[in-house]
């Protein structure tokens, strides 16, 4: 099973299909649905249990970072030119296990040189992030999740690399709201790739605005390509020569 997940507003939404190693970007394209969980948890006993899994959600929190965030983010910002802000820098473990936003903001600015506090949007992901982090530590340890591999994934980066290395010339929002050109260009892209175009149409219609939105559904179709790519042995870690985290996680963004 091949599946791109991003988080949304009623926790995660993932497309995902049955794919045959041997088989093209497109065929798998071809066989993609679409599904709504309330958890990482209940993604794995769904879709399990052999999953490559790319998904929209830091990985490897590392004790201290430098300017620009982790090794990732400072990695993939320079291939993305004026979409580089939708990639958050996402400060130290202890930062993420904040409860409160001054609190994480003040132990952001002690685990980072130059000192820096943490964003508002950064700091809304930190729940999904917590949830990801503790799954993947249930990973090496329950018998019940073998067989299930899990990488970091950014999606204006995978759709920079679907793209043939060119960034999108169009913001997916502006001030918040849909942009339906930078959608329609991001849709274009996955059709030409192998998606169908009503699947791509209709993806998101079938769920209410508040459980998950139009560019979340979109992400996790770029991300369900980078998983082919994972697949197929395609898709290379940025940075290269990734670090781990003090739990053995991978801290690096794959496309």
């Amino acid at each position: 099973m091949l599946a791109g997940m991003d988080g949304c507003r009623a926790g995660w939404i993932a497309v995902h299909a049955e794919a045959a190693r041997t088989g093209t970007c497109a065929a798998a394209m071809a066989q993609a649905r679409v599904s709504l969980f309330a958890s990482i948890e209940d993604a794995a006993e769904a879709l399990g249990p052999s999953i490559i899994l790319a998904v929209d959600m830091p990985i490897g929190l590392p004790d201290e970072t430098a300017r620009g965030g982790r090794g990732p983010e400072q990695a993939v910002r320079p291939f993305l030119g004026a979409r580089q802000s939708s990639v958050f820098s996402i400060p130290s473990r202890s930062a993420v296990y904040a409860d409160t936003y001054p609190e994480a903001c003040a132990l952001a600015q002690k685990t980072s040189n130059p000192p820096k506090k943490v964003s508002k949007q950064a700091f809304n992901l930190f729940p999904k992030i917590r949830e990801l982090d503790g799954f993947l530590q249930r990973l090496k340890t329950d018998p019940a999740l073998a067989g299930i591999d899990v990488y970091e994934c950014h999606p204006e980066f995978a759709f920079t690399t679907l793209n043939g290395g060119k960034a999108m010339q169009l913001p997916k929002k502006i001030k918040s709201r849909v942009n339906p050109a930078g959608i329609g260009e991001r849709k274009a892209l996955l059709q030409n790739l192998g998606f169908d175009a009503l699947f791509l149409d209709k993806g998101a219609a079938g769920f209410r605005t508040s459980e998950a939105a139009q560019d979340d559904f979109l992400d996790a179709c770029a991300c369900f390509a980078i998983a082919w790519r994972l697949q197929q042995g395609l898709a290379h870690p940025h940075p290269e020569q990734y670090k781990r985290d003090a739990y053995g996680l991978p801290i690096a963004i794959w496309a």
